[in-house]
This record gives C-alpha cells, structure tokens and sequence, in this order.
C-alpha cells in the first residue's frame, strides 16, 4: 500500500510541475466543500478529508455534502422518485455552499467533486451564482463530454454528450472557445485509459463493440488545468493520494507535507446510519441508495480479532439512531479493527467489518442491506467492497477467501464490489486482501437474515 502511494504521489508531482494555480487570497486554509458522485455519499470523501487535515487543514473547515437522493434520473426533465435532476442537483451545492460560508465567514469556498458531482459544480458556477463563491473548482473523473455521445441516443439524460444540460454547459464562453465559467480556477483530473466513463466503446454502459463517441479525455475541459493520472481508474481521479496532490498543488500551489494519513489520537468516529428507496423506513419504496437516517436502527459495535474477526468481548459502543440518524460519537482504540452490526426493520442484519481507523472522522456512514432475492439460496453472504476505488486484476493484488474476486473481469477497472454466496454451513472467518489492506470477518448465516460487508478504506 505504502509503495503504491508513494508511486502514485510521485507520478502526480512530475505532472503537475510548472502546472500550480495561484493560492487562494486570504485564510491559508479555505474552506473546501466536496461533492460526491452518482449513488455516492459524504463518506467516500472521508480519507480525502483525512489528507488535508494531515497537511494542516482543520475539520472545520472540509464539508463534505449528502445529496439525499444520490442518483440522477433516466430523463432530466421528468419527475423520478428518489432520483433528483440536475437543477434539484445544483440547488442543493448551492444552499450547502451558504451554509459553509455563513459558518466560516470566508467569502469563498473551493469545490472538490468526483464524478457526477463535477455536473452539479459546473451548475452551480455557471448558473447558480457560483462564479462569485468559488475559488478553485476541481473536478475528478468528471464525465464532462458525456458517457456517451450519440445524437438521438438518451439525449434526455444527464450524462449525454450530445444532450441539452451538458450542450449548454460545453458552449464556448468566450473567443477563446474555453467550456469553464471565469474568473474561477478550474482543474479535471483524469486517467489515462483507466476510466470506465471515458472510453471509447461502450463495454461499461451495456454495448459491448458500439462507440461511445467518448475518448479517454472526454473529462478534460478548455480553459481548465488538465491533469493526467497514469492507471487510476474512475473513483481514483478524487479519493487516491495522487489525487490529493494535484488537489493540493493547485489549491495553495505548493506540494503536501505528505499524502500520507497522520496518526490521530483519540479517534473520535460518527456518521450517519442509511437505507435504501425512497423511505429508508419502507422496505416497499425500493431497494436503491439514497443517504436519507434511518431512524430507529440499532448499531452495536465490537472490537475484533485481526486474524480471525472474532469479537473481543461485548459491545464497546451501542445506540438506537434517531431522527439524524448519527450513531456516534465513539472513540475507537488505535490500532483495533471494528465490526459494525445493525439491526433495523425491514432490513437484514448488516455486519460491517472495517480496518483499524488512524484518525477521528464525522463521515463514517453506515448503510443497512437488504438481502437480495438471488442470494437467499446461499447459506452465507459476503460482500467484498472498495468504495473509493475500482478493482483492476491487471494492476491490483488482491484475494477474497483465498480465491481471486468472483465477478471482477480480467482487464479494466470498472467493478468496486465482488460477492460471495457461500454453501458451507458454519460460521468461520473469511478473509479480503487489497494492495496490502487486509480485513477479516465472520461468515453469518442468512437463515437468521444477516448479510456481511467487508469494507476497504483505501
């Protein structure tokens, strides 16, 4: 993991040489408000967060965002329960940035966003009053000439190349044809050909051999500093330290003091607990992700056994979630791996296994499953997960169970979660490993309705 990094960081570092925008004026630390992506939360920001606050930006100051339905929808001018159109997307950036500026009393904030998020930013500078607000705008694997640019092909989606939101948000603002809104400093960060939303055939999106008419810098944009990243694939453009650096270059126009995570003690944990549809609490509403509480859920947690995922006695924290859906605060012990369990109506027992945490955050968000009907036969199931990334059998070492990850294609990076339906009886541990990131867990069995999710932070 460590090799990785420092390869990732050094790679960002000749890249972007010569390449730094002017600091921002005023606080050596302006606040930045983050944007997560399509179906993401605030949490997938949480080791970012960690990397600034490294380099001596203080928590109060990173706000990441909870768009509450995360998915946009299939036409962007038709009405879609739990999914939310670009203007709902933009007004939302918009009353999030005010709160930040209220709460700091800085005049502007910089935007950091991944992915869809990027649409919501550009939104907001561009139509919003954002030109005003923001310094700095950065913008990580944005799709930002489409996932797909194909006349007459769901042009009524947001993500159309070809369609009417990102037509308009593409049009030459000035004589120079530049695609940015001024006087704002704006920075993409992309893969090379790692991207599975900039490719130029349309394997990812279902049409395997059909051109996208999307090359791999498809996010890139006119007038922006455009940053390459080698073999990062689509979360890595925001969450890796590569990533970081450029973030951090460009945003002060000097390099980090590190892009590793600092040691923080005490580790003071909280976040919200989250469910699925358009009522978290209404199992008949839909099993999609929106980042709505879910109140009345009970969590547990228990510290565990590294090597066997094994509880070390009783529950070290405990608490029924009310209307925020905030399960902390809880303070864990350095170097402890955690086993996170809730319990809720309407959902399956969640048994949430996560590495040992080297600093306190607030965006430690907790999502309740339901088990799916194609699972039910299975007597244990696992899920292997990398929220902040991709994983790439070309490029990554990694085993589930001792076994290469089922459901992750030989090339390409374009898959974040490998599932296993185990039909052994019994309750023993299971094992993933990720570029040196190893967790363990415990295989529960699904006659008592629970499922298991093993989650990287890296």
């Amino acid at each position: 993991m460590t090799t990785r990094r420092s390869l990732f960081a050094a790679l960002a570092a000749s890249l972007l040489l010569g390449a730094c925008a002017t600091a921002p004026q005023g606080n050596a630390h302006p606040p930045i408000v983050f944007v997560h992506g399509n179906g993401d939360s605030a949490s997938i920001w949480q080791t970012t967060a960690w990397r600034f606050e490294s380099n001596g930006w203080p928590r109060d100051r990173l706000h990441a965002i909870d768009l509450p339905y995360p998915l946009a929808r299939d036409d962007d001018s038709k009405s879609q329960p739990g999914r939310t159109s670009t203007a709902e997307h933009m007004a939302f950036l918009k009353a999030e940035v005010d709160k930040v500026l209220k709460a700091t009393g800085a005049a502007q904030v910089v935007l950091v966003a991944n992915s869809r998020g990027g649409y919501a930013v550009r939104n907001y500078v561009q139509n919003g009053g954002g030109d005003k607000t923001v310094s700095h705008a950065i913008l990580g694997g944005t799709p930002n000439h489409g996932v797909w640019a194909t006349k007459g092909f769901r042009e009524a989606n947001e993500f159309s190349g070809t369609g009417p939101f990102l037509t308009a948000l593409n049009a030459p603002k000035n004589a120079a044809g530049d695609e940015v809104t001024g006087p704002v400093k704006w920075m993409t960060i992309r893969s090379d050909n790692n991207d599975k939303f900039a490719q130029p055939d349309g394997l990812w999106i279902g049409a395997r051999g059909t051109p996208t008419n999307v090359t791999f810098d498809g996010p890139a944009l006119k007038g922006a500093t455009n940053t390459v990243l080698p073999r990062v694939d689509h979360r890595e453009t925001s969450f890796s330290p590569a990533a970081f650096d450029a973030m951090h270059r460009f945003i002060t126009g000097r390099a980090p003091q590190t892009t590793a995570i600092a040691a923080q003690t005490p580790a003071v944990l909280n976040g919200k607990v989250t469910g699925l549809g358009l009522s978290s609490t209404d199992p008949a509403t839909g099993n999609y992700s929106n980042n709505l509480p879910l109140p009345g859920a009970r969590l547990e947690v228990y510290a565990t056994d590294a090597a066997t995922g094994e509880r070390r006695g009783a529950a070290v924290h405990s608490k029924t979630v009310g209307a925020d859906g905030l399960w902390g605060p809880f303070q864990a012990q350095a170097g402890v791996p955690y086993e996170f369990v809730i319990s809720a109506p309407g959902y399956a027992t969640t048994h949430i296994y996560r590495s040992p945490f080297p600093r306190g955050s607030d965006l430690i968000h907790l999502r309740a499953e339901r088990r799916a009907d194609a699972d039910k036969a299975a007597l244990s199931t696992v899920t292997f997960t990398r929220p902040r990334g991709y994983f790439d059998a070309e490029r990554d070492q990694m085993r589930f169970d001792g076994k290469a990850l089922p459901g992750v294609p030989p090339t390409g990076a374009g898959v974040s979660s490998s599932k296993l339906n185990l039909a052994v009886p019994g309750v023993r541990a299971i094992t993933a490993e990720f570029n040196g990131e190893k967790l363990t867990g415990r295989t529960w069995p699904t006659s008592e309705n629970r499922v298991v999710v093993l989650e990287l932070t890296y």
